[in-house]
């Protein structure tokens, strides 16, 4: 079976060679069935030998079947004259009609239906009426009627062929498009995600070398006058600089490439502004819970921004994807030296432990049974792995979804090694 398995392998990469070795053993077959005496007393035997017209007409078809992928319809119409050749000529007929039904199906499995057609059924129609014209047995006999039969046959077998050959180029095709879209359209909304939050990012740096640029012209006025106003002033100078450099660390891997739109300038939201960011949503008929226990203490840009930017997130996914009736519960917690968002839904009507078990949204509105998320999670993955933190998103038990994530109160250089991401 492996020698078997090469030459046909070999035979495939080499389309002349399959082409001659098909036209050999044509040639062969039809040979054999010329020394067939189809009548005798006692049923087909050997007991006859082909006219010489009938060898150079074999000889002929069968030669042109190696030229059948070149030229298909030159062949189809060399094969039908020989074969019409051997019909009114001789009294002992030799099967060369079996280079005809070769070529009149390469022609149906290389050319559109149409022109298959438009040469099958005049071929056709002119053998079968050669056929009966000329033969000795009554025009009814199975050998005319044969024509027909082994014309159409092989006519619709190669159109069978060709239909499949497109039918599966297409599907293969199709494959193929919607790949290239699914990436394309996943680098794309990674890239936009990637410019928000540099552009947020932009917001926090801004914040920081304004506040150097203050406390540094104040040093420089009151350096003579009164140093340790000035030195004060330093200190403060050195601290912003620390932390605009420790929140560059956390962030560098999601900077804008060139060519990006300038960022905003306006100041970046974050949980001071999340009673109003829970107003909004409630006004729009989602019943919202907060419990928090920030004591009023000041974050660091970065992790107030993504805080903010989680919660508005997991909210939206619970007021586009869940049903009627549903609510939704915020916690904001400070435990250690780590701040814990956690979003609670209870499904409502619409996503529950049937419906939305093992699935996240997007912010397309259409679900992801991917366990890396929708496009909305994407986000969060990418805000929580560059403050080194951890985000984990899922269906509840009984019903709704959980979003939970754990973000370090300390965006330090420490922090940047740490990659987790959002599962």
């Amino acid at each position: 079976m492996t020698s078997l398995a090469r030459i046909r392998d070999w035979l495939m990469a080499h389309p002349l060679a399959f082409d001659a070795a098909l036209a050999v053993a044509v040639l062969a077959c039809m040979v054999t069935a010329s020394f067939v005496e189809p009548y005798g007393v006692h049923g087909p035997h050997f007991g006859r030998a082909p006219e010489a017209i009938s060898v150079v007409l074999m000889v002929a078809s069968a030669g042109a079947l190696v030229f059948r992928r070149r030229a298909p319809l030159l062949v189809l119409i060399l094969t039908v004259a020989a074969t019409l050749v051997e019909l009114t000529t001789g009294d002992q007929r030799a099967p060369v009609m079996m280079a005809v039904v070769i070529a009149l199906f390469t022609v149906a499995s290389m050319t559109d239906r149409p022109t298959t057609w438009r040469f099958a059924l005049p071929i056709m129609a002119v053998m079968t009426a050669a056929a009966m014209l000329t033969s000795k047995l009554p025009w009814y006999a199975q050998e005319n009627l044969g024509v027909v039969a082994w014309s159409g046959l092989a006519a619709a077998a190669g159109d069978a062929l060709r239909s499949r050959r497109a039918f599966i180029d297409a599907i293969r095709e199709r494959a193929e498009r919607a790949e290239r879209t699914r990436e394309q359209e996943a680098l794309r909304r990674v890239a936009e995600e990637r410019l928000r939050i540099a552009r947020d990012l932009h917001d926090v740096v801004a914040h920081h070398i304004a506040l150097v640029n203050v406390q540094a012209g104040v040093a420089s006025h009151v350096m003579d006058k009164r140093p340790d106003q000035a030195k004060e002033a330093l200190a403060h100078v050195r601290e912003a600089s620390r932390s605009a450099l420790n929140e560059l660390r956390a962030t560098v891997g999601l900077l804008r490439q060139s060519g990006d739109p300038e960022a905003p300038t306006e100041p970046a939201p974050g949980l001071a502004r999340l009673d109003d960011l829970l107003d909004t949503f409630r006004a729009a008929g989602l019943p919202v819970e907060l419990v928090h226990n920030d004591n009023g203490e000041q974050l660091q840009a970065a992790v107030d921004l993504a805080a903010y930017r989680i919660i508005q997130e997991a909210l939206t996914n619970v007021q586009k994807h869940a049903g009627m009736g549903a609510k939704a519960e915020v916690s904001v917690l400070r435990v250690s030296r780590n701040l814990e968002i956690t979003v609670l839904d209870n499904g409502g009507t619409g996503r529950g432990a049937d419906t939305g078990a093992g699935a996240s949204v997007d912010e397309d509105d259409k679900p992801s049974p991917t366990p890396e998320g929708g496009h909305g999670l994407i986000g969060m993955r990418e805000r929580v792995s560059a403050l080194g933190g951890t985000c984990t998103t899922g269906p509840r038990y009984g019903g709704g979804f959980r979003v939970h994530a754990i973000l370090p109160l300390s965006t330090g250089a420490q922090t940047q090694a740490r990659s987790r991401t959002c599962g």
